[in-house]
């Protein structure tokens, strides 16, 4: 990794010299010359002092986040098409979700489809019917979800949905942390 060019970066989007830079740092300007172009290598606590007056900290400054990505199309989504159980597919809307504090899917259920069982664990569950009618089963109960009608869940159970209608069913589910 270059940490010349990105130090460099840091300081131009704050509007800053390499001379400002220095004095707050209490470095020389020539230093800061050669830090950016990699001719000098700072000791990591001259770094942290420079990252901390470009409003930065090591961990922000060496995270590989990159640009991070706001808007998905199809191509991004990956898809699994299941026709013995679900009798439709699921489609993972955010790619890499799974690393994230949440997972947001889109189920489509076939007459008679269902998804998986799922076991209790920590976190929270949302789901919205997009189309047709679900049933969701929950801690021994079956409670009937219509399209326009959500379900919110903390799973203390083992919880499924179902398609007990004769049209095929589309369901947002949003699950925290990664279920799916």
């Amino acid at each position: 990794m270059k940490i010349g060019e990105k130090l460099k970066q840091l300081r131009l989007q704050r509007q800053l010299t390499q001379e400002e830079v220095a004095d707050r740092c209490e470095l020389s300007k020539g230093f800061i010359s050669q830090v950016e172009r990699d001719l000098a290598s700072p000791s990591i606590a001259t770094l942290t002092d420079m990252l901390e007056c470009l409003g930065s900290n090591l961990k922000e400054f060496f995270s590989e986040t990159g640009d991070e990505k706001y808007v998905f199309s199809r191509n991004d989504m990956f898809v699994k098409e299941d026709g013995e159980t679900l009798r439709g597919s699921i489609t993972w809307l955010v790619p890499s979700a799974q690393k994230n504090d949440m997972e947001p899917i889109l189920v489509e259920l076939g007459e008679g489809g269902r998804t998986q069982e799922l076991p209790p664990h920590e976190g929270e569950e949302f789901g919205y019917v997009l189309g047709g009618t679900l049933t969701l089963h929950v801690d021994g109960k079956m409670l009937r979800v219509r399209a326009g009608e959500s379900f919110s869940l903390h799973p203390g159970a083992v919880h499924w949905v179902e398609n007990t209608g004769k049209r095929k069913a589309q369901l947002l589910w949003v699950s925290t942390p990664p279920t799916f």
